[in-house]
């Protein structure tokens, strides 16, 4: 699924995107880790996986969207 970066912590590597209806998920450092990123800016098109449903829905990956 793709979304977009909406707030990055540098320090806690957790942040939030915006799925592309608007709606806004958090992330946790480990799904940034799994990623394999170093940085993040708001506004960059990102790939993410998402586990689970309802209010238990996490993103579990967030990586960068490349063409």
């Amino acid at each position: 699924m793709q979304a977009t970066a909406f707030t990055y912590d540098s320090e806690t590597r957790s942040g939030s995107v915006l799925l592309d209806d608007g709606t806004p998920l958090a992330f946790e450092a480990a799904a940034f880790d799994a990623g394999g990123l170093r940085l993040l800016r708001p506004g960059q098109r990102v790939r993410i996986e998402v586990e689970g449903e309802g209010e238990g829905r996490r993103i579990a990956l967030v990586t960068l969207q490349t063409l």
